[in-house]
Protein backbone atom coordinates (compact mmCIF):
# COMPACT_ATOMS: atom_id res chain seq x y z
CA UNK A 1 0.00 0.00 0.00
CA UNK A 2 2.99 2.27 0.72
CA UNK A 3 4.57 1.43 -2.44
CA UNK A 4 2.37 4.46 -4.04
CA UNK A 5 2.72 6.75 -1.46
CA UNK A 6 4.89 10.47 -1.78
CA UNK A 7 4.31 10.73 -5.78
CA UNK A 8 1.28 12.71 -5.60
CA UNK A 9 2.31 14.86 -2.95
CA UNK A 10 5.72 14.99 -3.45
CA UNK A 11 5.29 19.01 -4.70
CA UNK A 12 4.01 19.92 -1.16
CA UNK A 13 7.05 18.15 0.30
CA UNK A 14 10.10 19.76 -2.57
CA UNK A 15 8.77 23.06 -1.83
CA UNK A 16 8.80 22.71 1.58
CA UNK A 17 12.34 21.55 1.64
CA UNK A 18 14.17 23.07 -1.55
CA UNK A 19 16.77 24.84 0.17
CA UNK A 20 18.21 21.32 2.05
CA UNK A 21 19.69 19.74 -1.28
CA UNK A 22 22.97 18.32 0.45
CA UNK A 23 26.46 20.03 -0.59
CA UNK A 24 27.39 17.21 -3.11
CA UNK A 25 29.11 16.61 -6.61
CA UNK A 26 27.06 15.25 -9.09
CA UNK A 27 29.17 12.14 -8.98
CA UNK A 28 28.24 11.56 -5.27
CA UNK A 29 24.29 12.49 -5.31
CA UNK A 30 24.06 9.79 -8.18
CA UNK A 31 25.82 7.03 -6.43
CA UNK A 32 23.61 7.81 -3.17
CA UNK A 33 20.39 8.01 -5.10
CA UNK A 34 20.85 4.82 -6.51
CA UNK A 35 21.92 3.58 -3.17
CA UNK A 36 18.88 4.80 -1.24
CA UNK A 37 16.87 3.58 -4.11
CA UNK A 38 17.93 -0.49 -3.77
CA UNK A 39 17.23 0.83 0.16
CA UNK A 40 13.47 1.23 -0.55
CA UNK A 41 14.00 -1.81 -2.86
CA UNK A 42 14.70 -4.32 -0.08
CA UNK A 43 12.32 -2.45 2.31
CA UNK A 44 9.62 -3.11 -0.63
CA UNK A 45 10.63 -6.69 -0.81
CA UNK A 46 10.44 -7.52 2.85
CA UNK A 47 7.17 -5.69 2.98
CA UNK A 48 5.04 -7.41 0.11
CA UNK A 49 6.57 -10.43 0.15
CA UNK A 50 7.60 -11.22 3.75
CA UNK A 51 4.80 -9.05 5.08
CA UNK A 52 7.23 -7.51 7.87
CA UNK A 53 8.26 -3.65 7.91
CA UNK A 54 12.29 -3.37 8.71
CA UNK A 55 10.83 0.20 8.82
CA UNK A 56 8.16 2.24 10.31
CA UNK A 57 5.81 3.81 7.17
CA UNK A 58 6.84 7.20 8.51
CA UNK A 59 10.54 7.11 8.14
CA UNK A 60 9.60 4.56 4.97
CA UNK A 61 7.22 7.79 3.47
CA UNK A 62 10.10 10.58 4.58
CA UNK A 63 12.68 8.31 3.20
CA UNK A 64 11.18 7.85 -0.69
CA UNK A 65 10.19 11.46 -0.21
CA UNK A 66 13.64 12.11 0.50
CA UNK A 67 14.79 10.32 -2.79
CA UNK A 68 12.67 12.10 -4.46
CA UNK A 69 13.69 15.66 -3.50
CA UNK A 70 17.39 14.56 -3.88
CA UNK A 71 16.03 13.90 -7.76
CA UNK A 72 15.11 17.50 -7.88
CA UNK A 73 18.07 18.91 -6.55
CA UNK A 74 20.03 16.96 -8.95
CA UNK A 75 18.10 16.70 -12.16
CA UNK A 76 18.33 12.65 -12.11
CA UNK A 77 15.52 11.09 -13.42
CA UNK A 78 12.51 10.45 -11.71
CA UNK A 79 11.66 6.98 -11.44
CA UNK A 80 8.45 5.85 -10.45
CA UNK A 81 8.56 2.03 -8.41
CA UNK A 82 6.47 -0.55 -9.34
CA UNK A 83 5.37 -3.04 -7.29
CA UNK A 84 8.07 -5.99 -6.60
CA UNK A 85 7.18 -8.79 -8.95
CA UNK A 86 7.88 -11.44 -6.32
CA UNK A 87 4.97 -9.53 -3.97
CA UNK A 88 2.16 -11.15 -5.01
CA UNK A 89 0.97 -15.08 -4.93
CA UNK A 90 -1.24 -17.95 -5.87
CA UNK A 91 -4.68 -16.22 -4.49
CA UNK A 92 -5.72 -13.55 -6.99
CA UNK A 93 -8.01 -11.06 -5.41
CA UNK A 94 -11.55 -10.71 -6.51
CA UNK A 95 -11.15 -7.05 -6.01
CA UNK A 96 -8.13 -5.05 -6.54
CA UNK A 97 -6.71 -3.49 -3.46
CA UNK A 98 -6.11 0.04 -3.83
CA UNK A 99 -4.20 1.47 -1.15
CA UNK A 100 -4.32 5.00 -0.58
CA UNK A 101 -2.18 8.17 -0.68
CA UNK A 102 -1.08 10.28 2.09
CA UNK A 103 -1.51 13.70 2.48
CA UNK A 104 1.32 15.44 4.10
CA UNK A 105 -0.10 18.32 5.60
CA UNK A 106 -3.26 20.71 6.52
CA UNK A 107 -3.27 22.60 3.42
CA UNK A 108 -2.91 19.54 1.77
CA UNK A 109 -6.22 18.23 3.27
CA UNK A 110 -8.28 21.16 2.64
CA UNK A 111 -6.98 20.99 -0.90
CA UNK A 112 -8.34 17.28 -1.16
CA UNK A 113 -11.74 18.21 0.95
CA UNK A 114 -13.00 20.98 -1.25
CA UNK A 115 -15.71 21.06 -3.21
CA UNK A 116 -16.21 16.75 -2.69
CA UNK A 117 -19.96 15.95 -0.84
CA UNK A 118 -20.63 13.16 0.97
CA UNK A 119 -17.37 12.39 2.92
CA UNK A 120 -16.36 10.44 6.12
CA UNK A 121 -13.50 9.36 8.14
CA UNK A 122 -12.30 6.71 9.93
CA UNK A 123 -9.44 5.77 11.79
CA UNK A 124 -6.23 4.16 10.02
CA UNK A 125 -5.87 1.00 11.29
CA UNK A 126 -2.10 -0.06 12.15
CA UNK A 127 -2.51 -3.84 11.11
CA UNK A 128 -2.40 -6.28 7.60
CA UNK A 129 -4.71 -5.80 5.11
CA UNK A 130 -6.30 -8.86 3.92
CA UNK A 131 -9.41 -9.57 1.53
CA UNK A 132 -12.13 -11.98 3.01
CA UNK A 133 -14.30 -14.27 0.50
CA UNK A 134 -17.62 -15.85 1.69
CA UNK A 135 -19.43 -18.14 -0.64
CA UNK A 136 -23.14 -18.52 0.46
CA UNK A 137 -22.12 -16.90 4.39
CA UNK A 138 -19.10 -19.20 4.98
CA UNK A 139 -15.49 -18.13 4.57
CA UNK A 140 -14.30 -19.57 1.76
CA UNK A 141 -11.16 -17.78 1.51
CA UNK A 142 -8.71 -15.16 3.40
CA UNK A 143 -5.88 -13.38 1.10
CA UNK A 144 -3.00 -11.20 1.68
CA UNK A 145 -2.68 -7.83 0.24
CA UNK A 146 0.50 -8.95 -1.72
CA UNK A 147 0.47 -6.61 -4.67
CA UNK A 148 -2.72 -5.38 -4.48
CA UNK A 149 -3.38 -7.83 -7.54
CA UNK A 150 -2.91 -11.25 -5.99
CA UNK A 151 -1.70 -12.61 -2.20
CA UNK A 152 -0.71 -15.69 -0.01
CA UNK A 153 -3.13 -17.73 0.63
CA UNK A 154 -4.11 -17.16 4.40
CA UNK A 155 -7.13 -18.94 5.05
CA UNK A 156 -6.29 -22.07 7.53
CA UNK A 157 -4.87 -18.94 9.77
CA UNK A 158 -7.70 -17.23 9.51
CA UNK A 159 -10.46 -20.00 10.27
CA UNK A 160 -8.25 -19.74 13.91
CA UNK A 161 -9.04 -16.07 14.38
CA UNK A 162 -12.39 -15.68 16.54
CA UNK A 163 -12.65 -12.00 14.87
CA UNK A 164 -12.93 -13.08 11.72
CA UNK A 165 -16.43 -14.84 11.86
CA UNK A 166 -16.59 -18.58 9.90
CA UNK A 167 -20.49 -18.00 8.86
CA UNK A 168 -22.47 -14.67 8.68
CA UNK A 169 -25.90 -14.56 9.76
CA UNK A 170 -27.05 -14.59 5.84
CA UNK A 171 -26.51 -17.32 3.24
CA UNK A 172 -24.41 -14.83 0.29
CA UNK A 173 -21.50 -14.40 -1.42
CA UNK A 174 -19.47 -11.41 -0.77
CA UNK A 175 -16.13 -9.59 -0.59
CA UNK A 176 -14.68 -7.68 2.12
CA UNK A 177 -11.68 -6.04 2.39
CA UNK A 178 -10.22 -4.96 5.95
CA UNK A 179 -7.41 -5.16 8.55
CA UNK A 180 -5.76 -7.67 10.81
CA UNK A 181 -4.99 -5.75 14.52
CA UNK A 182 -2.84 -6.83 17.44
CA UNK A 183 -5.42 -6.05 20.03
CA UNK A 184 -4.28 -3.34 22.22
CA UNK A 185 -6.90 -2.45 24.84
CA UNK A 186 -6.77 1.30 25.98
CA UNK A 187 -4.50 2.10 23.66
CA UNK A 188 -3.66 6.21 23.43
CA UNK A 189 -1.45 6.50 20.32
CA UNK A 190 -0.30 9.74 20.87
CA UNK A 191 1.03 8.26 23.56
CA UNK A 192 2.64 5.01 23.74
CA UNK A 193 2.90 4.93 19.32
CA UNK A 194 2.11 1.26 17.38
CA UNK A 195 3.84 -0.91 19.67
CA UNK A 196 5.42 -2.74 16.40
CA UNK A 197 1.53 -3.95 16.86
CA UNK A 198 1.39 -4.59 13.16
CA UNK A 199 4.97 -6.07 12.60
CA UNK A 200 3.43 -8.62 15.14
CA UNK A 201 0.49 -9.55 13.16
CA UNK A 202 2.88 -9.76 9.97
CA UNK A 203 4.92 -12.20 11.83
CA UNK A 204 2.11 -14.46 12.42
CA UNK A 205 0.42 -14.59 9.77
CA UNK A 206 3.91 -15.71 7.99
CA UNK A 207 4.43 -18.53 9.59
CA UNK A 208 1.25 -20.60 9.27
CA UNK A 209 1.19 -21.48 12.62
CA UNK A 210 -0.99 -19.67 15.05
CA UNK A 211 -1.80 -20.78 18.91
CA UNK A 212 -5.62 -20.31 20.23
CA UNK A 213 -4.29 -17.59 22.43
CA UNK A 214 -2.51 -15.57 19.85
CA UNK A 215 -5.22 -15.82 16.72
CA UNK A 216 -7.73 -14.47 20.41
CA UNK A 217 -5.39 -11.41 19.90
CA UNK A 218 -6.04 -10.40 16.66
CA UNK A 219 -8.61 -8.45 15.81
CA UNK A 220 -10.16 -7.68 12.55
CA UNK A 221 -11.27 -4.05 10.88
CA UNK A 222 -13.25 -3.80 8.05
CA UNK A 223 -12.80 -1.18 5.91
CA UNK A 224 -14.23 -1.89 2.85
CA UNK A 225 -17.17 -3.39 0.94
CA UNK A 226 -16.41 -3.43 -2.69
CA UNK A 227 -19.96 -4.45 -4.07
CA UNK A 228 -21.94 -3.39 -1.29
CA UNK A 229 -24.41 -0.62 -1.34
CA UNK A 230 -23.92 2.47 -2.98
CA UNK A 231 -23.32 4.67 -0.39
CA UNK A 232 -21.14 4.78 3.03
CA UNK A 233 -24.22 4.61 5.71
CA UNK A 234 -25.51 2.02 4.33
CA UNK A 235 -22.59 0.04 3.84
CA UNK A 236 -21.84 0.33 7.14
CA UNK A 237 -25.46 -0.72 8.41
CA UNK A 238 -25.07 -3.78 6.16
CA UNK A 239 -21.42 -4.56 7.50
CA UNK A 240 -23.13 -4.17 11.19
CA UNK A 241 -25.79 -6.49 10.43
CA UNK A 242 -23.52 -8.90 8.93
CA UNK A 243 -21.38 -8.81 12.05
CA UNK A 244 -18.89 -6.49 11.78
CA UNK A 245 -19.68 -3.56 13.78
CA UNK A 246 -16.58 -2.30 14.25
CA UNK A 247 -16.52 -0.35 10.69
CA UNK A 248 -19.85 1.25 12.06
CA UNK A 249 -18.50 2.44 15.89
CA UNK A 250 -15.10 3.89 14.81
CA UNK A 251 -16.92 5.93 10.99
CA UNK A 252 -17.87 9.23 11.35
CA UNK A 253 -19.58 11.87 8.96
CA UNK A 254 -17.92 14.92 8.35
CA UNK A 255 -19.10 18.28 6.59
CA UNK A 256 -15.80 20.57 6.97
CA UNK A 257 -12.52 20.19 7.61
CA UNK A 258 -12.69 21.84 11.29
CA UNK A 259 -15.27 18.60 11.92
CA UNK A 260 -12.19 16.35 9.79
CA UNK A 261 -9.47 17.63 12.38
CA UNK A 262 -11.44 17.13 15.39
CA UNK A 263 -11.92 13.67 14.98
CA UNK A 264 -8.16 12.89 13.83
CA UNK A 265 -7.35 14.10 16.97
CA UNK A 266 -9.97 12.98 18.97
CA UNK A 267 -8.78 8.93 17.81
CA UNK A 268 -5.19 10.22 18.44
CA UNK A 269 -5.27 11.14 21.65
CA UNK A 270 -8.38 9.05 23.30
CA UNK A 271 -8.22 5.05 24.10
CA UNK A 272 -8.92 2.78 21.16
CA UNK A 273 -8.88 -1.12 21.03
CA UNK A 274 -6.10 -0.88 18.34
CA UNK A 275 -2.76 1.05 17.48
CA UNK A 276 -4.00 3.23 14.17
CA UNK A 277 -1.08 5.50 12.41
CA UNK A 278 -3.72 8.08 10.82
CA UNK A 279 -7.33 8.38 9.60
CA UNK A 280 -8.95 8.20 5.97
CA UNK A 281 -10.98 10.43 4.61
CA UNK A 282 -13.43 8.50 2.08
CA UNK A 283 -16.07 9.61 -0.43
CA UNK A 284 -19.62 7.96 0.56
CA UNK A 285 -20.32 7.16 -3.37
CA UNK A 286 -17.29 5.54 -5.55
CA UNK A 287 -16.79 3.85 -8.78
CA UNK A 288 -17.72 0.01 -9.21
CA UNK A 289 -15.37 -2.97 -7.80
CA UNK A 290 -14.70 -4.21 -11.04
CA UNK A 291 -12.94 -0.25 -12.06
CA UNK A 292 -10.75 -0.64 -9.41
CA UNK A 293 -6.83 -1.37 -9.80
CA UNK A 294 -3.83 -2.05 -7.75
CA UNK A 295 -2.82 1.83 -7.03
CA UNK A 296 -4.46 5.08 -4.64
CA UNK A 297 -7.87 5.73 -5.54
CA UNK A 298 -9.17 9.49 -6.11
CA UNK A 299 -12.06 8.65 -3.42
CA UNK A 300 -9.77 8.01 -0.45
CA UNK A 301 -6.48 9.15 1.06
CA UNK A 302 -4.78 9.06 4.55
CA UNK A 303 -3.84 11.98 6.78
CA UNK A 304 -1.43 10.46 9.16
CA UNK A 305 -0.84 11.77 12.51
CA UNK A 306 2.07 13.78 13.52
CA UNK A 307 5.75 12.02 13.06
CA UNK A 308 6.63 10.31 15.89
CA UNK A 309 9.94 9.96 14.57
CA UNK A 310 11.56 12.40 11.87
CA UNK A 311 14.14 11.20 9.06
CA UNK A 312 17.21 13.50 9.41
CA UNK A 313 19.91 13.94 7.16
CA UNK A 314 23.38 14.14 9.17
CA UNK A 315 25.28 17.25 7.76
CA UNK A 316 28.25 17.32 10.38
CA UNK A 317 29.81 15.46 13.54
CA UNK A 318 31.04 17.09 16.18
CA UNK A 319 32.84 15.66 18.51
CA UNK A 320 32.17 18.64 22.37
CA UNK A 321 34.88 17.95 25.31
CA UNK A 322 33.75 18.67 28.40
CA UNK A 323 35.08 20.30 31.33
CA UNK A 324 36.64 16.89 32.73
CA UNK A 325 37.20 15.80 29.69
CA UNK A 326 34.42 13.66 28.64
CA UNK A 327 33.51 13.34 25.18
CA UNK A 328 30.46 13.69 23.62
CA UNK A 329 29.69 13.46 19.60
CA UNK A 330 27.22 15.44 18.61
CA UNK A 331 25.17 15.27 15.10
CA UNK A 332 24.77 18.41 13.17
CA UNK A 333 21.30 17.80 11.25
CA UNK A 334 19.47 19.70 8.48
CA UNK A 335 16.46 21.01 10.16
CA UNK A 336 13.44 18.61 10.65
CA UNK A 337 10.57 19.48 12.33
CA UNK A 338 8.91 16.98 15.27
CA UNK A 339 5.86 18.31 17.24
CA UNK A 340 6.34 21.98 16.30
CA UNK A 341 9.84 21.98 17.06
CA UNK A 342 12.65 22.61 14.72
CA UNK A 343 15.62 20.07 15.50
CA UNK A 344 19.09 20.77 14.24
CA UNK A 345 21.41 18.98 16.88
CA UNK A 346 21.13 15.84 18.43
CA UNK A 347 24.00 14.57 21.32
CA UNK A 348 24.66 11.00 20.75
CA UNK A 349 25.83 10.71 24.39
CA UNK A 350 28.96 8.64 24.44
CA UNK A 351 32.18 8.59 22.31
CA UNK A 352 31.49 4.06 22.47
CA UNK A 353 28.05 4.85 21.27
CA UNK A 354 29.37 6.82 18.07
CA UNK A 355 31.68 3.95 17.62
CA UNK A 356 29.50 1.33 17.87
CA UNK A 357 26.97 3.14 15.13
CA UNK A 358 29.51 4.99 12.94
CA UNK A 359 27.68 7.95 12.13
CA UNK A 360 29.46 10.01 9.34
CA UNK A 361 28.40 13.36 7.44
CA UNK A 362 24.96 12.02 4.87
CA UNK A 363 23.92 9.16 6.86
CA UNK A 364 20.20 9.54 7.13
CA UNK A 365 18.69 8.67 11.35
CA UNK A 366 15.65 8.78 12.95
CA UNK A 367 15.20 10.82 15.54
CA UNK A 368 12.56 11.43 18.54
CA UNK A 369 11.60 13.64 21.50
CA UNK A 370 12.20 11.55 25.03
CA UNK A 371 10.01 13.39 27.16
CA UNK A 372 8.58 15.32 24.26
CA UNK A 373 10.96 17.90 24.19
CA UNK A 374 14.40 16.08 24.46
CA UNK A 375 16.40 15.38 20.39
CA UNK A 376 16.88 11.57 20.61
CA UNK A 377 18.59 9.29 18.06
CA UNK A 378 16.98 6.33 17.95
CA UNK A 379 18.69 4.62 15.07
CA UNK A 380 20.95 4.72 11.88
CA UNK A 381 18.13 4.26 8.54
CA UNK A 382 20.96 4.00 6.15
CA UNK A 383 23.92 4.53 5.54
CA UNK A 384 26.11 6.91 3.25
CA UNK A 385 28.24 5.31 0.22
CA UNK A 386 30.80 7.93 1.35
CA UNK A 387 32.23 7.64 4.44
CA UNK A 388 33.81 10.69 5.28
CA UNK A 389 37.03 10.66 7.57
CA UNK A 390 36.90 12.42 11.13
CA UNK A 391 38.96 14.04 13.28
CA UNK A 392 37.85 11.51 16.56
CA UNK A 393 39.62 12.89 19.67
CA UNK A 394 41.76 10.23 21.18
CA UNK A 395 39.98 9.35 24.81
CA UNK A 396 43.64 8.94 26.34
CA UNK A 397 44.35 12.61 26.10
CA UNK A 398 41.15 14.22 27.82
CA UNK A 399 40.59 13.82 31.43
CA UNK A 400 39.76 16.17 34.52
CA UNK A 401 43.39 17.54 34.56
CA UNK A 402 43.77 18.48 30.72
CA UNK A 403 43.43 21.39 28.76
CA UNK A 404 44.61 23.82 31.51
CA UNK A 405 45.62 25.89 28.46
CA UNK A 406 44.28 26.74 24.82
CA UNK A 407 45.57 25.38 21.88
CA UNK A 408 45.01 22.91 19.11
CA UNK A 409 42.76 20.15 20.06
CA UNK A 410 41.90 22.04 23.45
CA UNK A 411 39.34 24.59 22.37
CA UNK A 412 36.30 22.78 22.99
CA UNK A 413 37.24 22.06 27.22
CA UNK A 414 39.25 24.69 27.69
CA UNK A 415 35.88 27.07 26.50
CA UNK A 416 34.36 24.96 29.02
CA UNK A 417 36.43 25.55 31.77
CA UNK A 418 35.74 28.81 31.43
CA UNK A 419 31.87 28.70 31.20
CA UNK A 420 32.15 26.48 34.54
CA UNK A 421 34.63 29.17 35.88
CA UNK A 422 32.45 31.89 35.66
CA UNK A 423 28.72 29.98 35.96
CA UNK A 424 26.83 29.62 38.79
CA UNK A 425 28.59 26.19 40.00
CA UNK A 426 31.52 28.57 40.05
CA UNK A 427 32.16 32.20 40.62
CA UNK A 428 28.54 32.81 39.69
CA UNK A 429 29.69 36.22 37.39
CA UNK A 430 27.03 38.29 36.30
CA UNK A 431 27.77 39.52 31.99
CA UNK A 432 30.25 36.90 31.82
CA UNK A 433 28.77 34.09 29.59
CA UNK A 434 30.36 31.91 26.43
CA UNK A 435 30.09 34.30 23.77
CA UNK A 436 32.06 36.96 26.46
CA UNK A 437 34.42 34.10 26.48
CA UNK A 438 34.52 33.21 22.67
CA UNK A 439 35.72 37.06 21.66
CA UNK A 440 38.57 36.87 24.55
CA UNK A 441 39.54 33.46 22.96
CA UNK A 442 39.20 34.86 19.28
CA UNK A 443 41.31 38.14 20.12
CA UNK A 444 44.00 35.82 21.16
CA UNK A 445 44.06 37.31 24.83
CA UNK A 446 43.62 34.41 26.50
CA UNK A 447 45.70 31.54 26.59
CA UNK A 448 45.50 30.22 29.91
CA UNK A 449 42.82 30.07 32.49
CA UNK A 450 43.53 33.27 34.48
CA UNK A 451 44.76 35.30 31.90
CA UNK A 452 41.48 37.35 32.08
CA UNK A 453 41.96 38.29 35.61
CA UNK A 454 44.99 40.97 34.79
CA UNK A 455 43.62 42.21 31.28
CA UNK A 456 43.41 46.03 31.37
CA UNK A 457 40.76 48.61 30.06
CA UNK A 458 43.18 49.73 27.58
CA UNK A 459 43.39 46.07 26.32
CA UNK A 460 39.72 45.78 26.26
CA UNK A 461 39.39 48.52 24.19
CA UNK A 462 41.41 46.92 21.36
CA UNK A 463 38.49 43.80 21.36
CA UNK A 464 35.34 44.13 18.61
CA UNK A 465 32.72 44.21 21.04
CA UNK A 466 33.68 45.66 24.45
CA UNK A 467 32.36 49.27 23.89
CA UNK A 468 32.71 51.31 27.02
CA UNK A 469 29.88 49.94 28.65
CA UNK A 470 30.92 46.42 28.58
CA UNK A 471 34.37 47.44 30.21
CA UNK A 472 32.93 48.79 32.63
CA UNK A 473 30.87 46.22 33.42
CA UNK A 474 34.44 43.79 32.93
CA UNK A 475 36.05 45.41 35.25
CA UNK A 476 33.50 45.66 37.92
CA UNK A 477 33.05 41.73 37.10
CA UNK A 478 37.11 41.25 37.44
CA UNK A 479 36.36 42.93 41.22
CA UNK A 480 33.86 41.14 42.20
CA UNK A 481 35.76 37.84 41.22
CA UNK A 482 38.60 39.01 43.44
CA UNK A 483 36.34 38.95 46.27
CA UNK A 484 34.38 35.65 45.79
CA UNK A 485 35.64 33.23 48.65
CA UNK A 486 38.10 30.55 48.58
CA UNK A 487 35.86 27.40 48.18
CA UNK A 488 33.96 28.96 45.32
CA UNK A 489 37.61 29.97 43.91
CA UNK A 490 38.34 25.86 44.14
CA UNK A 491 34.94 25.11 42.74
CA UNK A 492 35.58 27.18 40.02
CA UNK A 493 39.07 25.58 39.56
CA UNK A 494 37.40 22.48 39.34
CA UNK A 495 37.76 20.85 42.69
CA UNK A 496 36.59 17.11 42.47
CA UNK A 497 33.13 17.34 43.32
CA UNK A 498 31.16 15.66 46.37
CA UNK A 499 34.42 16.67 48.62
CA UNK A 500 33.45 15.89 51.83
CA UNK A 501 36.50 17.53 53.24
CA UNK A 502 36.70 20.87 55.47
CA UNK A 503 38.35 22.98 52.92
CA UNK A 504 38.57 25.77 55.93
CA UNK A 505 42.35 25.14 55.77
CA UNK A 506 44.54 27.42 53.03
CA UNK A 507 45.54 26.15 50.04
CA UNK A 508 49.41 25.26 51.49
CA UNK A 509 47.41 22.75 53.90
CA UNK A 510 45.08 21.17 51.23
CA UNK A 511 48.13 20.74 48.79
CA UNK A 512 50.30 19.08 51.01
CA UNK A 513 47.48 16.50 51.87
CA UNK A 514 48.51 12.76 51.02
CA UNK A 515 46.03 10.24 49.44
CA UNK A 516 45.86 8.17 52.19
CA UNK A 517 45.53 11.71 54.39
CA UNK A 518 42.16 12.25 52.24
CA UNK A 519 40.56 9.21 53.02
CA UNK A 520 41.09 9.34 56.98
CA UNK A 521 38.52 11.45 56.62
CA UNK A 522 35.11 10.86 57.06
CA UNK A 523 32.91 10.58 53.80
CA UNK A 524 36.21 10.51 51.09
CA UNK A 525 36.42 7.06 49.62
CA UNK A 526 39.75 5.43 48.13
CA UNK A 527 38.94 6.48 44.74
CA UNK A 528 37.52 10.29 45.83
CA UNK A 529 40.63 10.53 47.76
CA UNK A 530 42.54 10.06 44.53
CA UNK A 531 41.11 12.41 42.69
CA UNK A 532 41.61 14.76 45.16
CA UNK A 533 45.00 14.37 45.72
CA UNK A 534 45.75 14.29 41.78
CA UNK A 535 44.20 17.63 41.57
CA UNK A 536 46.15 19.20 44.21
CA UNK A 537 49.66 18.00 43.09
CA UNK A 538 48.47 18.58 39.25
CA UNK A 539 51.64 21.27 37.90
CA UNK A 540 48.73 23.33 36.11
CA UNK A 541 46.71 23.59 39.16
CA UNK A 542 49.63 24.30 41.44
CA UNK A 543 50.73 27.04 38.76
CA UNK A 544 47.05 28.86 38.88
CA UNK A 545 47.08 28.66 42.63
CA UNK A 546 50.60 30.86 42.41
CA UNK A 547 48.95 33.53 40.05
CA UNK A 548 45.86 33.46 42.32
CA UNK A 549 48.04 34.05 45.23
CA UNK A 550 49.76 36.55 43.28
CA UNK A 551 46.44 38.11 42.62
CA UNK A 552 45.81 38.71 46.64
CA UNK A 553 42.89 35.90 46.08
CA UNK A 554 42.13 35.16 49.70
CA UNK A 555 43.24 31.24 50.70
CA UNK A 556 45.81 30.79 48.27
Amino acid sequence: MRLFSGFLLFAFYFAAHADTCPDWQAERARREAEALQAQLAEWDHSYHRQGRSPVADELYDQSRQRLEQWRGCFRLPSVKPDTPADAGGPARHPTAHTGLDKLPDTEAVQAWMKGREGLWIQPKVDGVAVTLVYRQGRLHQAISRGNGLSGQDWTASARKIPAIPDSLPIPRDLVLQGELYWRLPDHVQARQGSLNARGRVAGLMARHLLDSKEAADIGLFVWDWPEGPATQEERLAGLQALGFPDSKTYSQPIGDFTEAERWRNHWYRQPLPFASDGVVLRQSRRPAAKRWLAQPPYWSVAWKYPHAQALAHVRKVSFNIGRTGRITPMLELTPVRLDDRQIKRVSLGSLPRWQALDIRPGDQVAISLAGLTIPRLDSVIWRSREREPLPVPDPQRFHALSCWQYGPGCESQFLARLRWLSGKQGLDLPHLGGGTWEKLLASGRINRLLDWLTLEEEELATIAGFGPRSRTQWLETVQLARQRPFGRWLKALGLPPNAAAPLEEPWPVLADRTAEAWQAIPGVGTERAMQLSAFFRDQDVQDLAESLRNAGIAGF
